[in-house]
């Protein structure tokens, strides 16, 4: 488990009573926000004296107020076996089902309007309910426009006043491997030391495909109570959001599960699937459950898991004063899913590499990442599931709590990551915030309409600044602010102690070159968190043009005496930047050597671990030991890429005694210093291992090698299902752009391919455009993402604008500062 992190006595105990203060006021929102839904749902304008018909498409692509769904009765049938046999005659990928949703009519109207996408709706019956009188079709349509609505037509007229009806469909669907909606994924089973292939159904409805599954009210605001029932194939499982009853139906080969009813909940909260996956469980008031690959339950892969999540549940319990309403919590790891996890009530859907975790291969970080993603997916439970926004435009009332949640929660798990928020949260949403293109945490519903533009808010911002402000808000109330009196020539000021509030610092050039001094003759003096502060800030200010980037640069120059990871991560991650804009010219090799003169001596501090395949017990030491050996081996110090061939060589002899921690550093550099035998090597290590964490690592090795042709051939690999995963489409790109030598390639690739990576993947096109445009600063470059047609701007709106606005800087940036930037690392020669 993870040690202290180097925090300081004060800001330990200032965290503790904002742990408290922090957890009282979320419990205050939470339960007051519940109360006033309960005192005031959402209704409709009262029935106009004179009833007006509505005629005509709705003038938004969001649904008409005046039915308002209460219950569906969703039954659902694919078809395929989950063993895929030498006959594949009878395989099939085709679903089947019809739906019953209940609504309360508000007004008169002939006309209903539900959400349909990719299916095919084959029967629409319209019933009164009390009285099963039947309505009239007189046709229905299904909208191929970006509102997806199914617009069923009366001859009568519906009545209001709140009347019910009972809207019957039946449709059929396409189980495709699309990682959206109701869709088909497989995976490789060792049986009798044979590998057989395994087909498995998963959904993904958040945030638009539930209207991919079953026609419904797809919006968040409009919940309801789901009774779900899936008919499906002997040999495997049916799990849901609730409870589920098996039964046989006698003389066929189907059978039967009915889950229990759901709680009033959002449709995108929906979840099903179909496998032959095998499960632990844990009871402890409420029943816990982990699904996986039958391997990795009998390896024990899930256990570490279980433990967490009955530690974390137990703790936001007690801190919400709410008890989890369900009376089980599944979760389950799977082999495609494009989202990290989904929040799904009651049955959540993650990545295997963020719920499994197998101690013999996988790194503390990788254990890490466990708890949190469970940390962050169980905190969904109340914030998003129980207490849900009414629009996506304030999706930040879901994730940015979350995020926050996550990392209080993961302290029962036994991780203390509370210094790490600066790194990991503050400085990521300041880069983003200081965008022009950035935008709000809360916008006008009107500005969010198409699901486009609702995956767009699925961003830094959403997901960090507002959990920011909370714990940033909360904290400052406890910490007293100091009043500052230099009374000496030598005396320094120092702003913002601990990151206690929400902003950047600038200090005129003549305390900044003391605060520099201070550093390099004792750097201890100034707190930790703030060593790497004032070093983001620095660089963050000179991009802004407020302060000449040698004062940034010359932040730098102590990090040759300390150790501590987060001034180390802090520099790393903006001298990245640095070397985004120059390696490609002439700036680059004085880069090269400054930054392999400044890691010796860390790079020294952590050798006698890394030769001995150990590793530090403070967990921040880990990680920095990691920094040291990626940061000393791609800048050629000589005894870091020996070290790393050497250990790759006895890998490929047989003996693998690379520390897990160390493996994607160690792997990456063997292969880039490599040729093309190591990277074959590699690949079939990827292909043989079952082990999602490992894979991972070897997957980004790959990325390494300064081959283009190899290169070239790895892009194409991410379009094969069969040689990467679909979900891993985005990261494998966005690791081959990140080597100089790929970068080209992956950007030429994601241009040629744009359309169909998004309509073939069902992926948002933000997070791949963000990876490969990051070295972008020339007006050539500029022009070639400007060329773009309207057609594939669409498809990442926001990303693009973001991009055009951050290459233009970059532009700029570079023209001023390329000579000044040159002549200070050659004169630190």
């Amino acid at each position: 488990m993870a040690e202290g992190t180097g925090m300081s006595k004060a800001l330990a105990g200032g965290i503790g009573v904002l742990t408290v203060s922090s957890v009282c006021g979320l419990v205050l929102m939470t339960v007051m926000y519940k109360i006033q839904i309960d005192k005031f749902p959402p209704v409709s304008p009262p029935t106009p004296t004179k009833p007006v018909i509505p005629t005509g498409l709705p003038p938004t692509l969001r649904l008409p107020d005046y039915l308002i769904p209460e219950s569906y009765k969703v039954f659902l049938q694919p078809y395929f076996y989950a063993a895929i046999t030498n006959n594949y005659t009878n395989q099939s990928f085709v679903f089947t089902g019809n739906s019953t949703v209940r609504v309360k009519c508000m007004e008169l109207s002939k006309r209903i309007y539900l959400h349909v996408h990719d299916l095919n709706v084959t029967t629409v019956e319209v019933t009164k309910s009390d009285s099963n009188e039947k309505l009239v079709v007189s046709g229905y349509k299904i909208h191929q426009n970006e509102s997806n609505f199914l617009e069923i037509q009366l001859k009568e007229t519906m009545s209001g006043h709140g009347t019910y009806y009972d809207i019957f469909t039946k449709f059929e669907g396409e189980l495709l491997d699309n990682l959206a909606g109701f869709y088909a994924s497989w995976y490789t089973k060792n049986i009798k030391a044979e590998e057989v292939e395994e087909e498995d159904q998963e959904s993904l409805l958040k945030p638009t495909d539930a209207r991919k599954v079953f026609p419904c009210f797809d919006e968040p605001a409009l919940k309801a109570v789901f009774h779900i029932t899936v008919i499906h194939r002997p040999g495997t499982s049916a799990l849901s959001n609730e409870i589920g009853v098996k039964t046989e139906i006698d003389g066929e080969e189907w059978i039967v599960t009915t889950f229990e009813k759901t709680p009033v909940m959002s449709t995108y909260l929906l979840a099903f699937t179909v496998s032959d996956f095998t499960y632990i469980s844990k009871s402890s008031g409420t029943n816990i459950h982990i699904h996986a690959r039958t391997e990795a339950i009998e390896a024990g892969h899930a256990d570490y898991a279980i433990q967490v999540t009955e530690n974390i549940l137990k703790y936001y319990q007690n801190i919400f004063g709410l008890k989890y309403p369900l009376k089980k919590i599944d979760q389950i790891a799977l082999p495609d899913i494009s989202a990290g996890a989904l929040e799904n009530w009651g049955f959540i859907s993650y990545q295997e590499s963020g719920l499994l975790y197998d101690k013999k291969t996988a790194s503390s970080f990788d254990q890490e990442r466990v708890a949190t993603m469970i940390a962050h997916a169980l905190a969904h439970q109340w914030f998003g599931n129980l207490v849900t926004m009414r629009w996506w435009n304030d999706l930040w009332l879901n994730e940015g709590f979350a995020t926050y949640m996550s990392y209080i929660g993961v302290q029962d798990a036994g991780w203390d990551l509370r210094d790490l928020i600066v790194l990991r949260e503050i400085q990521t949403a300041f880069q983003v915030d200081s965008l022009n293109s950035s935008h709000p945490l809360s916008l006008q519903e009107n500005y969010i309409q198409t699901s486009a533009e609702i995956i767009d808010l699925f961003d830094d911002i959403t997901y960090r600044k507002v959990g920011i402000n909370t714990f940033l808000m909360l904290i400052s109330l406890k910490v007293r602010r100091p009043h500052f009196e230099l009374k000496d020539k030598d005396d320094w000021l120092l702003a913002n102690v601990n990151c206690t509030g929400f902003f950047r610092v600038n200090y005129d050039e003549e305390n900044w070159n003391k605060l520099r001094m201070q550093l390099e003759r004792s750097h201890n003096v100034i707190p930790l968190i703030n060593r790497g502060q004032l070093i983001d800030d620095a660089f963050n200010i000179a991009r802004g043009h407020r302060l000449n980037v040698t004062i940034a640069l010359s932040l730098t120059k102590y990090l040759i005496n300390d150790t501590e990871y987060i001034p180390w991560e802090s520099a790393l991650k903006n001298l990245d930047h640095l070397i985004l804009m120059f390696d490609r010219s002439e700036v680059y090799g004085p880069i090269m050597k400054y930054l392999r003169k400044q890691i010796t001596p860390l790079y020294k501090y952590f050798e006698e671990y890394t030769l001995n395949g150990t590793i530090p017990e403070i967990h921040t030491e880990q990680y920095n030991q990691v920094n040291a050996i990626s940061v000393a081996c791609s800048n050629g110090l000589p005894e870091c890429i020996e070290m790393a061939k050497s250990l790759f060589k006895d890998y490929r002899n047989g003996t693998n005694d690379i520390h897990p921690n160390l493996r994607r550093a160690i792997y990456c550099s063997a292969i880039a210093s490599g040729d093309e035998y190591d990277w074959e090597f590699a690949w079939k290590e990827y292909q043989r291992a079952t082990v999602t964490a490992e894979k991972d690592k070897l997957r980004y090795a790959l990325t390494c090698t300064k081959e283009i042709w190899l290169l070239n051939r790895y892009l194409q690999y991410t379009l094969d299902p069969s040689k990467i995963r679909k979900m891993d489409l985005v990261s494998t790109i966005s690791y081959i752009a990140k080597n100089v030598a790929g970068q080209p390639l992956a950007w030429d690739f994601v241009r040629g391919h744009w359309s169909y990576i998004t309509q073939e993947y069902g992926i948002s096109l933000g997070s791949l455009l963000d990876a490969v445009t990051k070295r972008f600063s020339t007006d050539v470059e500029l022009e070639e993402v400007l060329e773009q047609d309207e057609d594939d701007q669409a498809l990442a709106a926001r990303a693009l604008e973001q991009v055009i606005e951050r290459t233009e800087a970059n532009i700029k940036w570079v023209k001023e500062n390329k000579q000044i930037v040159k002549e200070w690392f050659m004169g630190e020669l």
